[in-house]
């Protein structure tokens, strides 16, 4: 993991070198789109509201709970006994980003979704409540997954199931059996051999319409390396870098693959 410094640092040299949000000098016509109808909606949908409304409970909950992390784990708050209120403040995905999933799913008008890495259920509320199907998503710690299953009980939502255990042993079973996905969103082990394992698996369920998305692509460098492997992965006909996120668009009607890195 890089430090903050090293992270401020790389975090500079991307904003001045991203293409800026309002699309100019971004040939792309899928890209320009994405931008104006995606990044830029600044639309106050009401599911907005309601799962804020969580997030800030979850902030407010001092209880401690005792996890299991088979991730890369947390140097934030090292220890298994941890309140609710401080893996709310330090694991949860922040409102710019969760609201952006949200974005992307109910534009591409996505159905089915597998997310690697559940937390307290706050993106999953996001990515539940815009989409049109079921979110199967993957949680390691017990005690984290009955917070998140609150969420979604609060949050009205019943296409939410969790598959509790070690992704490493719970992922195959899931896509022996399962059925093509629309999106997956990887947020369940920072570290790249897992990425990459995680995504090649996945593929079995991907259609050409489904999108990847890759969480903490720039957090340490062998994330970095992942991600670089993955824009050049056969499969990928086009990326984008929003920094702290990656997103990875299959669609063979791309003849060229590209790569777009863009100020969010």
């Amino acid at each position: 993991m890089y430090t903050k410094l090293q992270l401020a640092r790389k975090y500079i040299q991307y904003h001045f070198s991203a293409a800026n949000a309002r699309g100019h000098g971004v040939h792309s016509p899928f890209v320009f789109d994405f931008i104006k109808y995606v990044l830029r909606d600044k639309t106050h949908y009401a599911d907005y509201v309601r799962i804020e409304s969580l997030r800030k409970k979850l902030l407010q909950r001092n209880e401690e709970i005792e996890i299991e992390d088979f991730g890369a784990g947390s140097t934030i708050l090292p220890g298994k006994k941890r309140k609710i209120k401080d893996i709310a403040r330090t694991s949860l995905k922040p409102k710019k980003f969760a609201q952006l999933l949200y974005r992307i799913t109910k534009y591409y008008n996505c159905g089915d979704v597998v997310e690697l890495g559940t937390s307290l259920g706050i993106t999953t509320c996001y990515l539940a409540s815009a989409g049109k199907g079921k979110v199967t998503s993957f949680e390691g710690s017990s005690a984290i997954a009955t917070v998140a299953q609150e969420q979604f009980a609060e949050c009205g939502l019943n296409n939410v199931g969790i598959n509790l255990g070690n992704i490493d042993n719970t992922l195959p079973g899931f896509i022996r059996i399962g059925s093509p996905q629309d999106l997956f969103f990887l947020d369940g082990n920072h570290r790249k051999e897992p990425t990459l394992l995680y995504f090649s698996q996945l593929l079995s369920l991907a259609k050409p319409s489904s999108i990847f998305i890759i969480d903490d692509i720039h957090w340490s460098s062998g994330m970095e390396e992942a991600w670089e492997e993955l824009k050049n992965h056969d499969a990928v006909t086009l990326s984008i870098d929003l920094f702290f996120i990656g997103i990875l668009f299959l669609d063979p009607a791309f003849l060229v693959k590209q790569s777009f890195t863009i100020r969010f």
